[in-house]
């Protein structure tokens, strides 16, 4: 009898000890399932003219906190991952750019959410447009031509080199400083932005962030994710010993990848600090 008991619990014990698994790992799979539909969790939304109600084609859309982005269909629509707390930058031409903040109702919502954008008001001055005047002598007409004399200087131990403008004696001593004591050049200027230019390898995968970069030159999307206003990009860019020809014409994925070429190098150079240290 008391054999057939012992049996019994035995059994009794081994049932319950498998439920208990069985029902840790449900949970566990339950946990691991939301914390993966959490991190792939995207919105929907449809952007419109606040004005005509008529949908907006090829708005760019930016999530500033996971650095991706998309643009809209010719419907106005768009989807984009995103979580909860996220911030997104909407920019259209000739639209005001505004930033949308991500709310718990909005992620995997089916509906569609409706953004208006507000068109600006463009006030057009007045451009004076003069022309060459051609003598149809090369020697006397290259003259009228204005040329980009910038130039490269390559600094070993480095793949890349500095831009120092136009071949005169200060942008000479410009480089010649970034050679003897380059730390000190880039130190100051990346030390305190870190957080912010860790960004740059992300945004430069992202083809999407990428196109919308190429195509503009106001500096308003790079500056978004960078965390940094317009005055602190140009102050890293001429830091880096690019010209102000440069500044002043590059487009925003080109001042992008200057930005990215320069904080690569500030890290290497940053390391040997530290070993020496």
């Amino acid at each position: 009898m008391k054999y057939y008991l012992f049996i019994f619990l035995l059994a009794l014990s081994t049932s319950v000890g498998l439920s208990q698994n069985k029902a840790e790992n449900t949970t566990a799979k339950k946990s691991t399932d939301s914390i993966t539909a959490k991190s792939e969790s995207t919105v929907k939304g449809i952007i419109i003219d606040a004005t005509s109600n008529q949908p907006l084609e090829n708005v760019n859309i930016v999530n500033l906190n996971q650095v991706i982005g998309t643009a809209t269909n010719a419907k106005g629509e768009f989807e984009l991952r995103a979580r909860a707390n996220d911030t997104l930058h909407l920019s259209y031409l000739g639209f005001k750019s505004i930033k949308v903040k991500v709310t718990n109702d909005w992620v995997d919502r089916i509906e569609k959410s409706t953004i208006t954008l507000t068109e600006l008001a463009l006030a057009l001055e007045e451009v004076v447009v003069t022309g060459l005047q051609l003598t149809g002598y090369l020697e006397v007409d290259i003259k009228q031509v204005k040329i980009n004399t910038n130039y490269r200087y390559s600094i070993s131990g480095l793949s890349n080199g500095y831009e120092a403008g136009k071949g005169q004696a200060s942008a000479v001593t410009k480089v010649l400083g970034s050679i003897f004591n380059p730390l000190d050049f880039l130190y100051n200027t990346f030390s305190k932005k870190g957080k912010e230019l860790r960004k740059l390898k992300q945004m430069k995968e992202d083809d999407n962030i990428r196109n919308t970069l190429a195509g503009r030159f106001d500096r308003e999307v790079l500056t978004a994710l960078l965390g940094v206003n317009k005055v602190d990009l140009d102050e890293i860019v001429s830091q880096c010993n690019y010209s102000l020809e440069f500044v002043s014409t590059a487009n925003d994925l080109q001042i992008l990848d200057a930005i990215s070429e320069c904080y690569e190098e500030y890290k290497v150079l940053n390391r040997g600090r530290k070993k020496r240290i």
